[in-house]
């Protein structure tokens, strides 16, 4: 779902901003097409960093709570790994020189909603949730130069199933980012995306019981399956020596907003306790060689 943790996919598109797709040179010989120089990120690379978030406590919650973020970008041998939200994706297809990249590997999660920083007592008294190890396949594409020589397209899609027998179920999530930089040392992301889930899903995190009714005095209430959230995130990144394309320090900062829809806005968790609107911001710094 579209929730705080989401930092780290919004960082992806960022860490990866002189990729040779987007990583040309900004300024060239005016008589022919400008030549792209060599990055840090043209072979093998490593990007590391953390950040911290400020977002709801649980997914539907309007108390927010401050998290970490770690953050792990690489490639080695044309293998691709990229940060999702509280995870990261593996991409087996060495990206294309000229024209669309393609994307296709595995990506896992582990979700950790209502397992702890549970602020509001009442949500509380329902019990703690276990955590869920979500894997499954990602596949997407990607398209450089779609309104100036630097910039790009990437839609992508992962599916995911708990293997950890937390909710048993599984999430489809489509997203389409444009990224482009701004100048040679700042560079700009907008997202947007979407998560369903099914029938396990939406029972698992937003459902009532009768016992948990009595226990908490909400509705008893059955969630069913369906979209659950869509969602958009800004990203801005500053290279702090001013050139994005010889790797060293970055500072990231985020402003996110999602809504949820169907159960998991109508569930009491969410319309009694919390809001269906979900408000993201947070900040990174982070290293590449």
């Amino acid at each position: 779902m579209i929730r705080t943790p989401n930092l780290a996919s919004i960082l992806a598109p960022v860490l990866a901003v002189t990729s040779p797709a987007s990583g040309q040179q900004v300024d060239g010989d005016a008589a022919g097409p400008p030549e792209r120089p060599e990055t840090v990120f043209d072979g093998d690379f490593l990007s590391i960093g953390v950040g911290a978030g400020y977002g709801p406590s649980y997914s539907g919650s309007d108390d927010y709570v401050v998290f970490p973020l770690p953050i792990v970008q690489a490639s080695v041998a044309g293998i691709d790994i990229n940060p999702r939200p509280a995870g990261l994706a593996v991409d087996f297809v060495p990206d294309a020189d000229d024209g669309p990249s393609f994307d296709a590997g595995i990506a896992m999660r582990l979700r950790s909603d209502r397992v702890d920083q549970i602020k509001d007592p009442v949500v509380k008294s329902l019990g703690k949730l276990d955590r869920a190890f979500e894997i499954g396949p990602t596949a997407g594409v990607s398209f450089p130069q779609v309104f100036n020589p630097y910039d790009s397209v990437t839609v992508s899609v992962d599916a995911l199933w708990d293997i950890a027998g937390a909710h048993d179920g599984m999430t489809v999530s489509p997203s389409i980012a444009y990224f482009t930089p701004l100048n040679r040392g700042i560079a700009g992301s907008l997202s947007l995306s979407a998560t369903f889930v099914d029938d396990d899903f939406a029972d698992y995190y937003y459902t009532v019981s009768p016992a948990q009714s009595v226990a908490s005095g909400l509705p008893a209430y059955q969630a069913d399956g369906g979209l659950n959230s869509v969602g958009a995130n800004l990203l801005l990144a500053f290279d702090l020596n001013g050139d994005v394309t010889d790797g060293g320090f970055s500072i990231v900062t985020i402003g996110g907003y999602s809504r949820l829809m169907g159960d998991a806005k109508r569930t009491p968790l969410t319309s009694i306790r919390g809001s269906g609107d979900q408000w993201l911001i947070g900040a990174g710094i982070g290293y590449t060689f």
